[in-house]
Protein backbone atom coordinates (compact mmCIF):
# COMPACT_ATOMS: atom_id res chain seq x y z
CA UNK A 1 0.00 0.00 0.00
CA UNK A 2 1.39 3.43 -0.82
CA UNK A 3 2.28 5.59 1.90
CA UNK A 4 -0.04 8.96 1.91
CA UNK A 5 2.74 11.32 2.85
CA UNK A 6 0.08 14.24 1.90
CA UNK A 7 -1.68 13.49 4.31
CA UNK A 8 0.91 12.45 6.81
CA UNK A 9 3.20 15.09 6.27
CA UNK A 10 1.36 17.20 8.91
CA UNK A 11 1.49 14.97 11.93
CA UNK A 12 5.43 14.11 10.85
CA UNK A 13 6.23 17.82 11.36
CA UNK A 14 4.12 17.60 14.77
CA UNK A 15 6.39 14.52 16.05
CA UNK A 16 9.37 16.85 15.30
CA UNK A 17 8.64 19.31 17.40
CA UNK A 18 7.19 17.04 20.02
CA UNK A 19 10.61 15.29 19.79
CA UNK A 20 12.33 18.45 19.88
CA UNK A 21 10.32 19.63 22.85
CA UNK A 22 11.03 16.35 25.03
CA UNK A 23 14.44 16.11 24.23
CA UNK A 24 15.01 19.94 24.06
CA UNK A 25 13.01 21.04 27.91
CA UNK A 26 14.72 17.52 29.56
CA UNK A 27 18.36 18.84 28.14
CA UNK A 28 17.86 21.64 29.84
CA UNK A 29 16.35 21.06 33.31
CA UNK A 30 17.83 17.76 33.88
CA UNK A 31 21.23 19.10 32.63
CA UNK A 32 20.63 21.44 35.29
CA UNK A 33 19.86 18.99 38.09
CA UNK A 34 22.42 16.34 37.14
CA UNK A 35 25.38 19.19 37.07
CA UNK A 36 24.21 19.92 41.04
CA UNK A 37 23.58 16.67 42.26
CA UNK A 38 26.80 14.89 40.04
CA UNK A 39 29.04 18.16 41.48
CA UNK A 40 27.67 16.96 45.42
CA UNK A 41 28.76 13.76 44.78
CA UNK A 42 32.05 14.69 44.09
CA UNK A 43 32.67 17.27 46.99
CA UNK A 44 30.98 15.25 49.70
CA UNK A 45 32.75 11.87 48.90
CA UNK A 46 36.04 11.54 51.06
CA UNK A 47 38.82 13.99 50.89
CA UNK A 48 36.45 16.19 48.90
CA UNK A 49 35.80 19.84 49.14
CA UNK A 50 32.99 19.85 51.27
CA UNK A 51 33.77 15.35 52.54
CA UNK A 52 30.13 14.34 54.44
CA UNK A 53 30.10 10.47 54.38
CA UNK A 54 26.66 10.46 55.21
CA UNK A 55 25.30 12.69 52.56
CA UNK A 56 27.52 10.99 50.25
CA UNK A 57 26.00 7.64 51.07
CA UNK A 58 22.97 8.88 50.22
CA UNK A 59 23.44 10.20 47.02
CA UNK A 60 25.43 7.54 45.80
CA UNK A 61 22.57 4.71 46.74
CA UNK A 62 19.97 7.38 45.03
CA UNK A 63 22.04 7.34 41.83
CA UNK A 64 22.54 3.97 41.63
CA UNK A 65 19.23 2.94 42.41
CA UNK A 66 17.47 4.91 39.75
CA UNK A 67 20.07 5.19 36.88
CA UNK A 68 19.63 1.66 35.75
CA UNK A 69 16.21 1.31 35.70
CA UNK A 70 14.74 0.75 31.75
CA UNK A 71 12.61 4.21 31.10
CA UNK A 72 9.61 2.10 30.42
CA UNK A 73 10.06 0.48 34.11
CA UNK A 74 10.30 3.63 35.47
CA UNK A 75 7.50 5.46 33.50
CA UNK A 76 5.35 3.00 35.46
CA UNK A 77 7.19 3.05 38.60
CA UNK A 78 6.70 7.00 38.52
CA UNK A 79 2.77 6.53 37.83
CA UNK A 80 2.06 8.18 41.44
CA UNK A 81 4.34 10.89 41.65
CA UNK A 82 3.74 11.92 38.10
CA UNK A 83 0.15 11.88 38.83
CA UNK A 84 1.06 14.43 41.95
CA UNK A 85 3.35 16.51 40.30
CA UNK A 86 1.85 16.62 36.59
CA UNK A 87 -1.74 15.85 37.26
CA UNK A 88 -2.20 12.86 34.87
CA UNK A 89 0.15 9.98 34.02
CA UNK A 90 -0.62 10.43 30.11
CA UNK A 91 1.00 12.78 27.28
CA UNK A 92 3.98 14.75 26.28
CA UNK A 93 3.60 16.53 29.88
CA UNK A 94 3.60 13.33 32.30
CA UNK A 95 6.65 11.88 29.35
CA UNK A 96 8.14 14.71 30.01
CA UNK A 97 8.36 14.04 34.28
CA UNK A 98 10.05 11.07 33.69
CA UNK A 99 12.19 11.61 31.51
CA UNK A 100 13.65 14.60 33.34
CA UNK A 101 14.08 12.34 36.37
CA UNK A 102 15.87 9.53 34.54
CA UNK A 103 18.16 11.99 32.75
CA UNK A 104 19.20 13.50 36.12
CA UNK A 105 20.60 10.52 37.64
CA UNK A 106 22.62 9.53 34.82
CA UNK A 107 23.83 12.97 33.96
CA UNK A 108 24.97 12.93 38.14
CA UNK A 109 27.07 10.09 37.59
CA UNK A 110 28.71 10.97 34.31
CA UNK A 111 29.28 14.69 36.21
CA UNK A 112 30.96 13.15 39.01
CA UNK A 113 33.05 10.67 36.97
CA UNK A 114 34.43 13.56 34.58
CA UNK A 115 35.11 15.94 37.91
CA UNK A 116 37.20 13.19 39.52
CA UNK A 117 39.58 13.29 36.86
CA UNK A 118 40.40 17.30 37.70
CA UNK A 119 43.98 17.11 38.77
CA UNK A 120 43.91 17.26 42.56
CA UNK A 121 46.76 19.17 42.76
CA UNK A 122 44.89 21.65 41.06
CA UNK A 123 42.23 21.82 43.96
CA UNK A 124 44.59 21.81 46.48
CA UNK A 125 46.35 25.14 45.58
CA UNK A 126 43.75 27.23 44.99
CA UNK A 127 42.43 25.90 48.76
CA UNK A 128 46.09 26.93 49.95
CA UNK A 129 45.70 30.46 48.98
CA UNK A 130 42.11 30.52 50.61
CA UNK A 131 39.51 29.89 47.93
CA UNK A 132 36.12 28.86 49.21
CA UNK A 133 34.56 25.72 48.10
CA UNK A 134 32.01 27.57 46.20
CA UNK A 135 34.43 29.85 43.89
CA UNK A 136 36.20 26.68 43.77
CA UNK A 137 33.81 24.66 42.10
CA UNK A 138 32.96 27.55 39.76
CA UNK A 139 36.47 29.08 38.66
CA UNK A 140 38.47 26.25 38.84
CA UNK A 141 36.02 22.54 38.97
CA UNK A 142 34.12 22.72 36.30
CA UNK A 143 36.19 24.77 33.75
CA UNK A 144 38.66 22.53 34.56
CA UNK A 145 36.41 19.51 33.43
CA UNK A 146 34.24 21.30 30.67
CA UNK A 147 35.79 19.53 27.84
CA UNK A 148 35.17 15.91 28.90
CA UNK A 149 32.09 17.40 30.27
CA UNK A 150 30.75 18.77 27.09
CA UNK A 151 31.67 15.34 25.59
CA UNK A 152 29.28 13.71 28.69
CA UNK A 153 26.98 15.86 27.79
CA UNK A 154 26.71 15.04 23.81
CA UNK A 155 26.36 11.26 24.66
CA UNK A 156 23.42 12.35 27.27
CA UNK A 157 21.70 14.53 24.75
CA UNK A 158 21.71 11.19 22.09
CA UNK A 159 20.64 9.06 25.46
CA UNK A 160 17.58 11.46 25.90
CA UNK A 161 16.19 10.83 21.85
CA UNK A 162 16.58 7.37 23.04
CA UNK A 163 13.99 7.51 25.97
CA UNK A 164 11.91 10.23 24.03
CA UNK A 165 11.37 7.33 21.66
CA UNK A 166 9.18 5.68 24.39
CA UNK A 167 7.43 8.09 25.45
CA UNK A 168 4.33 6.96 23.12
CA UNK A 169 3.76 4.26 25.53
CA UNK A 170 2.35 7.12 27.54
CA UNK A 171 0.88 9.00 24.72
CA UNK A 172 3.68 11.51 24.45
CA UNK A 173 4.18 11.79 21.15
CA UNK A 174 7.19 12.19 18.79
CA UNK A 175 9.31 10.42 15.96
CA UNK A 176 9.06 7.49 17.91
CA UNK A 177 6.05 7.02 18.24
CA UNK A 178 4.65 8.08 14.93
CA UNK A 179 6.94 5.61 13.73
CA UNK A 180 5.50 2.68 15.71
CA UNK A 181 1.86 3.95 14.63
CA UNK A 182 1.66 5.26 11.59
CA UNK A 183 4.69 3.06 10.40
CA UNK A 184 4.89 -0.46 11.97
CA UNK A 185 1.61 -0.91 12.76
CA UNK A 186 0.26 -0.33 9.61
CA UNK A 187 2.89 -1.95 7.65
CA UNK A 188 4.07 1.22 6.35
CA UNK A 189 7.96 0.48 6.36
CA UNK A 190 8.53 4.21 4.51
CA UNK A 191 7.13 5.72 7.19
CA UNK A 192 9.20 4.11 9.93
CA UNK A 193 12.48 4.23 7.47
CA UNK A 194 11.68 8.05 6.86
CA UNK A 195 11.22 8.37 10.99
CA UNK A 196 14.30 6.49 11.77
CA UNK A 197 16.38 8.71 9.43
CA UNK A 198 15.28 11.87 10.63
CA UNK A 199 16.54 10.39 14.11
CA UNK A 200 19.83 9.68 12.83
CA UNK A 201 20.49 13.18 11.60
CA UNK A 202 19.25 14.71 14.33
CA UNK A 203 21.20 12.48 16.43
CA UNK A 204 24.58 13.00 14.12
CA UNK A 205 24.01 16.86 14.05
CA UNK A 206 24.29 16.39 18.25
CA UNK A 207 27.33 14.48 17.83
CA UNK A 208 29.14 16.39 15.45
CA UNK A 209 28.43 19.91 17.44
CA UNK A 210 29.53 18.54 20.58
CA UNK A 211 32.56 16.67 18.95
CA UNK A 212 33.38 20.52 17.32
CA UNK A 213 32.37 22.18 21.05
CA UNK A 214 34.66 20.51 22.99
CA UNK A 215 37.67 20.55 20.91
CA UNK A 216 37.36 24.10 20.90
CA UNK A 217 37.33 23.86 25.04
CA UNK A 218 40.09 21.18 24.86
CA UNK A 219 42.46 23.58 22.71
CA UNK A 220 42.11 26.58 24.77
Amino acid sequence: METNWEKLRPTLFEAIGTTVYLVGVTFVVAGLIGLVLGTALYTTRRGGLLANGPIYFVLNVIVNVVRPIPFIILLAALGPVTLEVVGTTIGSEAALFVMIVAASFGIARIVEQNLVTVDPGVIEAARAVGAGPLRIILTLLIPEALGPLILGYTFVVISIVDISAMAGTVGGGGLGDFAIVYGYQQFQWQVTIVAVLIIIAGVQGVQFFGNWLARKVLRR
